[in-house]
Order: structure tokens, then sequence, then C-alpha cells
């Protein structure tokens, strides 16, 4: 075709649209759990700016402590605050396919959820720290600036897997892509259900009641998604779903337990330098689970989700590190897997 050449001149209706695109538009409603999920997402809406700021005074804690706290909230930002663009893309890919109608409409409620969870460890580690970002912050402490260069491995790690996902998203079905989100979600929820009930300070106390909310809802999103495509489920795509929960357990762990170091490019003296930190934080009344309460954390939420995949006749995979046995998976590949964000 030319490029002006005028195609409405030559035939009563266009040729059909190359695919993927997001045109044809249409409106097709099926899914009736999704609707439900999308009021939900409606009503629960909230405003990070709006929690009880007033009550938080970050001058009540030594710079050890701000810095020690601030640190988590940066390290949730490798995953919570690098959410948006990576649900945008799995947005992006649902008018792509045509999906129904809720089903876009319940990805946009995402997009708009973790938004506020970035918001929000913006606005933690800007109080804390009385700096809008935690690189070219300062430190006052010797912890501090232990923990900065931790969090300098930690966004390095995080640009690798973006360009790991951008590669990915393209090659797989929704139905591999919210496997990899279904697990993210599960873990999270239970891990911000306990932090809102183990901070001192109000402020932090309604953060987490609202994001491990969130993480919920869109754990129903995931299943309602789960319970209609995966009995339809191919050979191939249950071999990859595999794979792609041994990555998601390995990536994941970096914020819900401790980075596995075959898996993360950090100095041999990172997990030291996290726990001390962490120790800190939990003293000054910051509720970060302990290490046991962690991995039992991590077992609890990946047996859930084996419960889950054993009712569609996808393997497990093997998971040595809290107890699970499954299947093997050795050969996980940075460019073919979905870094769960």
């Amino acid at each position: 075709m030319a490029k002006n050449e005028k195609l409405a001149e030559t035939m009563e209706f266009p040729p059909d649209t190359p695919q993927p695109n997001i045109y044809p538009l249409s409106w097709v409603r099926q899914t009736g759990k999704m609707e439900e999920v999308w009021a939900s997402a409606q009503r629960e809406q909230w405003d990070p700016m709006k929690l009880s700021w007033d009550t938080f005074d970050p001058s009540s804690y030594t710079w050890e402590e701000r810095e020690a706290i601030a640190y988590w909230w940066t390290l949730l930002s490798v995953f919570d605050a690098s959410a948006p663009p990576v649900f945008a893309q799995a947005l992006i890919k649902t008018y792509e396919d045509h999906e129904e109608d809720p089903v876009r409409r319940c990805f946009f409620s995402v997009v708009r959820d973790e938004q506020n969870h970035e918001q929000m460890c913006g606005l933690a580690i800007t109080r804390l720290l009385d700096h809008p970002d935690a690189l070219t912050y300062v430190p006052k402490s010797e912890l501090g600036k232990k923990l900065q260069r931790n969090a300098r491995w930690l966004y390095y790690n995080g640009s690798r897997y973006w360009e790991g996902y951008k590669k990915a998203v393209p090659k797989y079905s929704l139905s591999v892509l919210f496997s990899s989100f279904l697990m993210g979600e599960i873990a999270a929820a239970t891990i911000f259900h306990q932090m809102a009930k183990g901070c001192d300070e109000i402020v932090f106390q309604e953060a987490f009641k609202h994001i491990g909310r969130d993480e919920g809802r869109h754990m129903a999103i995931c299943m309602a998604l789960m319970e209609r495509d995966y009995p339809n489920l191919d050979d191939e795509d249950r071999e990859t779903i595999t794979k792609q929960i041994r990555a998601g357990y390995l990536f994941l762990s970096a914020v819900l337990y401790e980075p596995p170091t075959e898996f993360w490019d950090l100095p041999s003296d990172f997990i030291e330098v996290q726990r001390q930190g962490e120790a800190v934080a939990r003293e000054a009344g910051f509720g970060i689970p302990d290490s046991e309460m962690k991995l039992e954390n991590w077992r609890r939420a990946m047996l859930n989700l084996k419960s889950v995949l054993d009712r569609y006749d996808t393997p497990f995979p093997a998971i040595p590190e809290v107890g699970i046995t499954g299947k093997e998976v050795s050969d996980v590949d940075m460019d073919e897997i979905i870094p769960i964000f």
C-alpha cells in the first residue's frame, strides 16, 4: 500500500486491522465477578495525602531510626513504586488482546491503586529523610551510609528486571501474566496486614490497611481470570507458569524474605546490613516481621498458590527454601521471565 493511498476510494469497507492493536473497540461484558471487583475498587479509593500525617513527627526518631525506616520504604519501592508502569503495560495488553470491558477496567484500577502505593513510598521517604529520594540523600549515620549502598544495588537490580519485563510481556498470554501477578498479591496481602498491626505510627497503620485491602482485591482479579481461563490452558502455558512461579519466588524474596544471592547481584554483606536496619526500625516501633515470620509468611503464601494451581492441573515448582516439593526448575532465564513487581 502506497503511503498516501486512499483505500476508502477503492473499497466499501476497510480491510481488517492487523493485530495486536487496540482497535476495533468493543464493550463485551461476560465475567460478573470482574464487575463486582470493579465496584469495590470504586468504593475503596483512597488518597495517601489525606492520611493522618499530622500525627507523624519524624523528629521524634533518631537519624539512624529514620534512615532505617526509610530504607524499608525504599526496599518496598523497588516493587510497589515500580508497579504503575508494570501494570500500565498489562493494561495496554488487555486492550490489544481485546479483553472484555470489565477486565480492562479492573486492570485500570490496579494501575490506579499502585500509583497510590508509589506515592505512599515517596511520602514516607521524603518525610523521614527531609529529602525526596534515597539515593541523592546524604546519610547522617554510619548505618544510613550502608543502607544507602544497599538501596543503590536494589535499584540497579530492579532496572535489570524491568528490561526483562518489557521483553517478556509481548511473548505471553494474559493467562500466563496474571499467574505471576497472583503470586505477588497473595504474599503482599499477608505482609501488609501484619505491618498494619505491628506499626506504632497511626499514619503507617492506615496506609498498610489500605494497601493490604488493595492487594486482596488484586488477588480477586487474578482468581477470577484463572477461573475463566485456566481450564483451557495448553501444556506449553502450564510449563511456562511453573517456571514463572519459581522465578517469582526468587524475585519477590528480596522484599518478602531475603534476596537469593544466585539471582540477585548484591554485595556479600547486603543481607547483614539489611538485618541491622530492620532491627533498628523494629525497635523504633516500625513493625517489620522478623526472619522467622517472613519465612513462614512465604511458605504459607506458596502453599496457598499451590492449592490454586493444583485445581487446574498446573505443576507447582519445587521451592526448597521454604520446604515445598514439586517440579524441579533450574533454567530460570531473566530474558524469558516476567518479574513480579
